[in-house]
């Protein structure tokens, strides 16, 4: 077999060769690892690792497990010299709904038992009780647990090599944490892409908004919980491209291909150079304060009035009463009926 290093001047575009073909990979093949992960799967196809949220039945809502496992995946496929750029999309419906919050709000007094997490900050019984209206909140295991969700979304902006996120159907409230952690956006131009939770019991915590739209747009967005479309986001900068929805697998794969062609080490010298900028606009303060922020936003009191209505009639009914001034109510059912399970924020 040719190696790489074998004239590579005598071959036409040797510089698009595999670098699995140097001598430092010679005789070292990556492993096919087969993971058995709860909120997404992995694969790699054609130089792009491919990580797609695997919870359609819930829309995707983030868990628990889901910052964990993205950062794994995406450390994966940064490690694999056969991978040239990582994209994240979502199974069914949507990309992402958002946190699954019915755990929280809904269902505080019968939480999931972890025994994986069982007395970590992480541990849902201990979010729960620390989300007691009736206890005392401590705002630095809230800091802890979402400060690790935030960490395992900016593997996204961190990796070594470049991100791209593939948005369709909804990327709300949480799941823009994840999606403008990407260095590319493309979404279907009917995609809903907001943080409606700003109206009442949350705040970015990814703290990204203003660093990806500048102040007055991400204002115009969070000053009101309003969403925009693919299309609009694509207008202001946030997505490089908002095609028709049934154009959106094809408009991705060519951009996948176009950066999948450069590379390696050129994706990452010039990923590195533009991040520098980045960063130096204050991204992790950004996190930092805005994660204080959430975890304040929930504890107020017009949060626990938020919290305390949706264990009455159920999470999706007090996400109704919240967005229903805006026109933007969904979910309506008899806020006599009891709670109705739901992740949509």
């Amino acid at each position: 077999m040719t190696s790489f290093d074998d004239n590579p001047g005598a071959r036409p575009s040797a510089w698009r060769e595999p670098l699995t073909g140097r001598s430092q990979f010679a005789g070292r093949t990556p492993a096919d690892r087969s993971i058995d992960y709860r909120t997404l799967t992995y694969r790699v196809t054609d130089r792009i690792a491919r990580i797609t949220f695997n919870r359609p039945e819930h829309g995707n809502a983030i868990t628990a497990d889901t910052p964990v496992e993205l950062a794994a995946a995406v450390e994966h496929a940064d490690l694999d010299p056969r991978v040239h750029v990582i994209v994240v999309s979502g199974r069914g419906k949507g990309f992402c709904g958002g946190y699954d919050l019915s755990v929280y709000a809904e269902n505080a007094d019968s939480p999931e038992e972890r025994p994986d997490l069982a007395g970590t900050v992480i541990d849902p019984v201990v979010q729960a009780r620390n989300h007691d209206p009736s206890g005392t909140w401590d705002p630095m295991i809230d800091y802890q647990m979402m400060s690790r969700f935030n960490r395992g979304f900016a593997s996204l902006l961190y990796a070594n090599k470049p991100t791209v996120a593939k948005l369709h159907g909804f990327a709300i409230a949480g799941g823009t944490d994840i999606a403008l952690y990407a260095d590319q956006i493309i979404c279907a131009d009917d995609t809903r892409i907001g943080y409606p939770p700003t109206r009442v019991w949350g705040v970015p915590a990814a703290g990204m908004w203003a660093h990806r739209l500048g102040d007055q747009r991400a204002k115009r967005l969070l000053l009101t919980g309003d969403s925009i479309t693919g299309a609009q986001a694509a207008e202001w900068g946030l997505a490089v491209e908002a095609p028709p929805a049934d154009l959106l697998d094809e408009r991705t794969e060519n951009l996948l291909a176009r950066i999948a062609a450069v590379p390696i080490n050129q994706l990452i010298m010039t990923k590195l150079a533009l991040n520098s900028a980045l960063l130096a606009q204050g991204v992790a303060n950004s996190g930092m304060i805005s994660t204080v922020f959430d975890g304040i936003a929930r504890h107020t009191s017009e949060g626990y009035a938020f919290q305390l209505r949706s264990a009455r009639t159920g999470f999706r009914n007090a996400v109704d009463e919240r967005d229903g001034p805006y026109g933007e109510a969904r979910h309506r059912t008899d806020p006599d009926a009891g709670p109705n399970r739901g992740a949509d924020l």
